[in-house]
């Protein structure tokens, strides 16, 4: 990757404000990457050049007058596919979404990033409805991870993640309603945060699961995500969901110190699983024992019922996304990918008591995990049992039998970042998972970024990819 880029939100930041460049330079260097790259990684389903530099302008403009936003201002961002902005379509990378939905406004969340002065690129591609894997044949382009083309981005929130690592963005949106900020982030090697159930608001945004839904930051450190957090996070009463909790100061509460910190390693299904590779545990043990050595205290523990949670959270959310789907199923099938039409079907062969039943063990299982998190400040799994399979050898069927160790903590709403620790003999990024108590992002954020100041796995970035003649 060219280092002609800052690399971070934090290093563009103090760039911007030494003078070192400008707004306008710094978009118009994300667009020339967008342009040359995108083709080949499929990050980006719509770009707007022209509103992003009048909003890269319109930062200079206030950097020269005196005026500082904060640390996003003039930053270049991506936004997910399924978040209303006003310059941009929200298609869902759907022929199905009514064109005319959100047009023209921008999600609360977006507004927010605006305010803060930051710069919105484009719409970034999403799984269809934010449950499918991608179906070439609809037209949309096929999202790649940059670290290796034949292999997946992961999703739903993949265009983000993609930008992301391939510095085509210093950070973006995405949402996770059973890993889909996590999944991208560790696949493409970077931090994604899945934050409390309520902590953003999630209005202007189209529902995927409505009991689990959120949006979430994704970007290079924990540091970057902590300021988007702040920027975002907070009560808006167009979300039912929402929370009327106050939002800190997260950017301040990482101060590098884990000393004391009690850390809870769930060994079985997350560690002991077959499925778990040996490179992905080895790579978690040893981003732990970076903490121990910190001063951080580790107990290997049990989560009750973890691979349940699992179940109780794709049930839960299948039935919920069908029932938003339904009658669009019945009426336009061919119109959905064929991906998401058969992941989405699953809700109508659910019976009368499975959702119910569902919702029985979240209640027991969300009372569990309190009682571990009495006891502990935070939980570390891996982020995912395997590194990125090759597209080619994705199906509905391999993710819905697969262990999945992110789904468990949107059953019960708690916040969760994924963030890298190292990478497979392949050369594919690892990631672990850090899983705090309700609306705890600052601590969960301040875990992360202690290892990354003690590491920097975060830092590295894939080669530079030619784009596709």
């Amino acid at each position: 990757m060219s280092q002609d880029l800052p690399l971070t939100i934090e290093d563009a930041a103090a760039a911007l404000r030494a003078g070192e460049v400008t707004a306008t330079q710094l978009t118009s260097g994300f667009l020339d990457r967008i342009a040359a790259l995108n083709n080949t990684l499929g990050a980006f389903v719509a770009v707007t050049p022209e509103t992003a530099l009048e909003a890269a302008a319109v930062a200079d403009e206030d950097f020269a007058a005196g005026v500082d936003r904060g640390p996003l201002q003039g930053i270049p961002l991506a936004v997910k596919d399924i978040i209303a902005t006003h310059d941009a379509p929200t298609t869902a990378n759907s022929r199905v979404l009514d064109p005319e939905w959100g047009k023209g406004t921008d999600a609360p969340v977006v507004a927010r990033l605006r305010a803060a002065g930051s710069v919105v690129l484009g719409k970034s591609t999403t799984s269809e409805f934010a449950i499918g894997l991608p179906d070439p044949d609809k037209g949309f382009l096929v999202p790649r991870n940059p670290w290796q083309l034949e292999h997946s981005a992961s999703g739903s929130s993949s265009g983000t993640g993609i930008a992301v690592a391939a510095g085509l963005a210093l950070g973006g949106l995405g949402t996770d309603t059973g890993g889909s900020v996590r999944s991208p982030a560790a696949f493409n090697g970077h931090t994604g945060l899945k934050v409390t159930f309520g902590r953003v608001p999630k209005n202007g945004v189209a529902p995927l699961g409505y009991t689990l839904d959120s949006v979430g930051p994704m970007a290079r450190s924990a540091h970057d995500c902590a300021v988007l957090l702040e920027v975002m996070a907070g009560y808006d009463s167009g979300d039912p969901c929402a929370a009327r909790v106050d939002v800190p100061k997260y950017a301040e509460m990482l101060t590098g110190d884990v000393r004391g910190l009690r850390i809870g390693m769930p060994i079985p299904y997350f560690y002991d699983s077959d499925e778990v590779s040996e490179e992905v545990r080895t790579s978690v043990f040893a981003a732990v024992e970076v903490l121990k050595g910190a001063g951080a205290e580790v107990d290997e523990i049990v989560v009750p019922h973890a691979k349940q949670a699992k179940d109780a959270n794709h049930i839960t959310l299948i039935a919920e996304a069908y029932a938003y789907h339904r009658d669009n199923l019945v009426n336009r099938w061919t119109d959905y990918g064929r991906y998401t039409r058969r992941t989405l079907v699953r809700g109508a062969f659910l019976n009368a008591g499975d959702y119910p039943q569902a919702q029985r063990f979240r209640s027991f299982f969300r009372r569990a995990v309190a009682e571990l998190l009495r006891e502990y400040d935070v939980l570390i799994t891996p982020s995912s049992p395997s590194p990125a399979p090759r597209i080619d050898e994705m199906s509905p069927e391999k993710q819905l039998f697969s262990a999945n160790f992110t789904g468990p903590w949107n059953l019960i709403g708690l916040p969760a970042a994924a963030l890298p620790c190292g990478f497979s003999g392949a050369g594919l990024p690892l990631s672990m998972q850090i899983i705090g108590k309700p609306f705890a992002e600052g601590e969960v954020l301040k875990v992360a970024d202690a290892y990354q100041r003690l590491t920097d796995w975060h830092r590295k970035v894939p080669e530079v990819l030619s784009p596709q003649p």
